[in-house]
């Protein structure tokens, strides 16, 4: 049975920051691509960051460059986000993904998903 079990949010104020983790079970973790998403009332899931199965190249979306940082660590089977320079816009659920074959930003593209971890950040 595949989990992906998501920590670390919490409530902050602007300026703080917060490090997300994703330890995965139940699959070979070094041969899944990894993701992180946020989704906010009402609005649509979106995409944050992507890793490769070495952790050797990611991929950010524009509006998280420079303030976040995704990392792996295959020996925990965990992914980390770490989120710096929160702003209030950053507030969302945060859900970690898993892809066998597809290193991308489509979510419909990875096979596996958390529960979530809320982050609010206040102003």
């Amino acid at each position: 049975q595949v989990q992906l079990v998501e920590s670390g949010g919490g409530l902050v104020q602007a300026g703080g920051s917060l490090r997300l983790s994703c330890v995965a079970s139940g699959v070979t973790f070094s041969n899944y691509f990894m993701g992180w998403f946020r989704q906010a009332p009402g609005k649509e899931r979106e995409f944050v960051a992507r890793v490769s199965w070495s952790g050797g190249n990611t991929y950010y979306t524009d509006s998280v460059k420079g303030r976040f940082t995704i990392s792996r660590d295959n020996a925990k089977n965990t992914v980390y986000l770490q989120m710096n320079d929160l702003k209030p816009e950053d507030t969302a659920g945060y859900y970690c993904a898993a892809s066998r074959k597809f290193y991308t930003s489509d979510p419909l593209r990875y096979d596996y998903w958390g529960q979530g971890t809320q982050v609010t950040v206040s102003s």
